[in-house]
């Protein structure tokens, strides 16, 4: 039996192309919220680390680093913020999914703006180089505000199936010795009767 299935995850031949909004079943903003979030988590933790240890010899080098870390998070959520939007133009009014992409949204927008300031008081304000306490509650509002942001990004995903492609009874939870590349793709005939109990 095969134990191993790649090509599935890999193959955009026959998705649907949505523009900014990626492939069916391949969206582009939930991978690359990955860089961002990451990014944004990192830096607190380095920063939390460098200002616990100040008396440390690495202190000044984890603390720049943290800086250097947000910067990079900052640059990519260009990309994660285009196609969040166009994902959220996607999104009908007066729906509850339309809500839920709206305090989404809002909450990363807010994220972004203490993002900017943070950034903005580290390498403008010449306080880059070594810890400071102003900075250091910028880092965790960051980090408190990507965790909640992350958080209704996910309920969307996870609870409600956004930009998900579904099915009731996918056949890729059957036993069956045949790849399905697409979910849309007609299951085996062994898998066929499995669903309608034949």
């Amino acid at each position: 039996m095969k134990a191993f299935s790649f090509r599935p995850a890999i193959e955009l031949r026959g998705r649907k192309f949505k523009g900014l909004r990626g492939f069916a079943g391949k969206p582009f903003h939930p991978p690359l919220t990955d860089i961002p979030v990451g990014a944004y988590t990192i830096a607190p933790v380095l920063s939390v680390a460098a200002f616990l240890f100040q008396d440390a010899s690495w202190t000044d080098k984890v603390w720049s680093a943290a800086g250097y870390t947000m910067l990079v998070g900052a640059v990519a959520s260009v990309a994660t913020s285009i196609t969040g939007f166009a994902d959220w133009l996607n999104t009908k009014k007066g729906t509850q999914i339309r809500r839920l992409a709206n305090a989404h949204m809002w909450t990363m927008l807010a994220l972004t703006g203490v993002v900017l300031v943070a950034l903005a008081v580290r390498f403008l304000g010449d306080r880059n180089d070594s810890p400071d306490a102003v900075v250091l509650l910028l880092d965790l509002v960051i980090v408190a505000l990507v965790t909640f942001g992350g958080t209704i990004g996910g309920t969307m995903t996870y609870d409600f199936g956004f930009n998900v492609e579904t099915s009731t009874d996918n056949h890729v939870y059957h036993v069956s010795e045949h790849d399905i590349v697409h979910p849309h793709d007609e299951p085996p005939p062994e898998t066929k009767s499995q669903m309608t109990g034949g």
